[in-house]
């Protein structure tokens, strides 16, 4: 889709790197089930450094959260999985745009 991503397969890992440069970052989408922090737990961490930025969590399944949970979180969006590749661009394009967001 033309952006540029970092990927991650550890929350840890991902936290990291935004700690290292919180301002390099546009938006976040990670999933729910992550090595080290759930999805909702590294949005949380996330949005306590850059409370604007747009987070879209993904889930197959989930007791844990749940798409009234990710709003009362803060979280921009809730997709579940499996989800077609056009609803996830959708909502990525969306939260962008919705936070003044870049390309």
């Amino acid at each position: 889709l033309g952006y540029t991503v970092s990927g991650f397969t550890d929350s840890l890992d991902a936290l990291e790197s935004f700690l290292n440069d919180p301002a390099s970052y546009d938006l976040v989408v990670t999933d729910q089930t992550m090595p080290g922090l759930t999805g909702e737990h590294l949005a949380s961490r996330i949005m306590e450094i850059r409370p604007e930025i747009p987070v879209i969590l993904c889930t197959g399944y989930s007791v844990d959260v749940d798409p009234a949970k990710a709003e009362a979180l803060g979280i921009t969006a809730f997709v579940m999985k499996p989800a077609p590749f056009t609803a996830l661009a959708d909502e990525i394009r969306s939260a962008l745009d919705s936070n003044g967001g870049s390309d």
